[in-house]
Parts: structure tokens; sequence; C-alpha cells
């Protein structure tokens, strides 16, 4: 029987990643691992920058945004995904399935809004160090912290509502481990066009738009430190923001591969592995490339422990 009514769908079934038993368990195990050090990495960091008060500055508050940030943003995805490595019904119900695309949204959007904050504060702390202290004050550090939260969260509004608006008929099988635009854009029995040009849209405004404004201020940055005359300081400062720019690229890379296209033609095995990039390793990467990197910050820990 077709269903003509969204609301009448109660659940979607994910099919995840291979139906094999043991590959099942090799991936859970590996995946939980992947999970626990990420949640615990951005809890020390959290905890730290909290605890160590010459850790206070604009520069680090940023760092534990992005570190709670994305405890949010891998909590999304993760468990679920792990439980249903384990269960034999790998269900989801609907109203579930519209929150986890939802959060998923808003928080990856507002990661590309605090990525950006984060490259344009190093950027006056780098490249204007005498006007820094005017320019990030704690008044400008709160606006720019709170704006890039509450622009993530309007963000993911419209996507989701207008995916949850379309019509599932009776095949309810998402080829993913979780709620996906392109997986839910392919499974509806509605005429997707106006939604996929929203979303193309929509992500290509917010992608390519934020990475341009972080890459541009790394660039900056780079220009300036070959300017300096030790070549020691152009070493030190020079990796950290390599390193940046690195995590930088990936992030969006992956993120511009997957959403900023008119059609989402990519195929389902490529599909999920290019999601497992920027939903499991790089929330584990960037509070090893962010602060262990750090000298500061290193010193910072030595104490608190």
């Amino acid at each position: 029987r077709e269903m003509t009514n969204v609301t009448a769908v109660l659940e979607f079934r994910l099919l995840g990643f291979s139906s094999n038993s043991c590959c099942q368990i090799l991936l859970f195990t590996l995946f939980l691992v992947i999970y626990i050090l990420t949640i615990l990495g951005n809890m020390i960091i959290i905890s730290v920058v909290t605890l160590e008060p010459r850790l206070h500055s604009p520069m680090y508050k940023f760092l534990k945004n992005l570190s709670f940030l994305e405890v949010c943003y891998t909590t999304t995805i993760v468990p679920k995904m792990l439980a249903n490595l384990l269960a034999e019904r790998k269900t989801i119900s609907f109203s579930g399935c519209m929150t986890q695309l939802y959060y998923f949204i808003s928080l990856g959007a507002t990661e590309c809004y605090l990525l950006s904050v984060m490259a344009y504060d190093r950027f006056l702390a780098i490249c204007e160090p005498l006007h820094y202290g005017v320019a990030m004050t704690a008044e400008s550090y709160t606006c720019l912290s709170v704006g890039s939260w509450v622009t993530g969260v309007f963000t993911g509004f419209l996507p989701c509502l207008m995916v949850s608006r379309l019509h599932f008929c009776s095949y309810n099988l998402i080829d993913h481990f979780f709620c996906d635009i392109s997986p839910l854009l392919k499974l509806s029995c509605s005429d997707t066009t106006v939604t996929e040009a929203v979303i193309f849209t929509l992500s290509l405004l917010v992608l390519s738009s934020c990475f341009l404004l972080t890459l541009v201020s790394y660039l900056l940055i780079i220009l300036n430190i070959l300017k300096i005359p030790s070549a020691s300081g152009k070493r030190v400062t020079f990796s950290t923001c390599s390193s940046h720019l690195m995590v930088v690229v990936i992030y969006y890379g992956t993120m511009i591969s997957m959403y900023v296209r008119p059609t989402y033609n990519l195929s389902s095995e490529l599909n999920k592995a290019v999601s497992v990039l920027y939903t499991v390793v790089t929330p584990l990467l960037n509070p090893v490339i962010y602060s262990l990197r750090n000298k500061a910050f290193k010193k910072a820990l030595g104490k608190v422990v």
C-alpha cells in the first residue's frame, strides 16, 4: 500500500554498513574506541580551558566552544550508529530521523561558522597584534560565539522542514548509517526538485562563504608568517597554522563534495565513507590538532593534571 502522507511513515530502516556479523563487530569496536577518544579528548580541552586562568583568552574560549560542539555533533550520529551495528532490526522512528537530521545540519553549520570565527581570531592575533586587544574584547567574543550558535540553529530549520514534508512510500529502507539528506531525497516518492534546489543553494551559501573566509584568513596569516625574520619563529607558527588549515580543508572538502551539488548522485558506499570522515574522524582530529600541538595548552594540561 502506498503511503501518501508523510505522517503515515512510523519508522525507517537504516541499512548501515556490511551485513556480515564479523565485519559489524569489528566496525562497532573501531567506532566505539574513536567515539570514546573523541569525548575524552574534547572534555579534557573543556576542563583545562575552564580550570586554567591563563587560558581564558578568546582563542582558547573559541576552542572550548568547538570542543563542546564536537561532543554534541558526534553524539548526534555515533551512539545510534553503534546501537544499529549490534541490532537485528536497524530502525529509527520518523520523528527520531527528522530530529537527528535537524541537529546534524544545525551543528554542522555551527561548526562552519565557528571555524571561520576562529580563523578570524587568529588573523587578528598574528597579523594585527597591536589592535587585537581592542578588536577582540570579551563583548566581541560573546557576540561571535553566540552569533555562530544562533545562526547554526536557524540554518537547520528550512532543510529539515522541507525534507519532513516530503511523501515517503511503502519502501522505507535508508541506504546509510544515519538520516542524511541525500538518502532521504532518494527514498521520497515526491517531486524533490524544489527541495534539492533550496538545499543546494543554502549549502552553497553556508559552506562556500565560510570556507572562503577561513581560507583567506589562513592565507593572510601564512603570508604574514613569511615576513618573520626568525627561522624558528616561522617554523613554529607555520606548523600550527598549517595543521589548522589541514583540518579545515578536510572538513570543508568532504562537506562541499557531499552537499554543494545540484543532484545527489554519489554511490551509497562512497557516500557512507565520506560521511564517516566528517561525522566520526574529524571530531577526533580537532582536539589533537588544535590543542596538543599548542605549547601553552600542553603546559596548562600538565599543571591541571
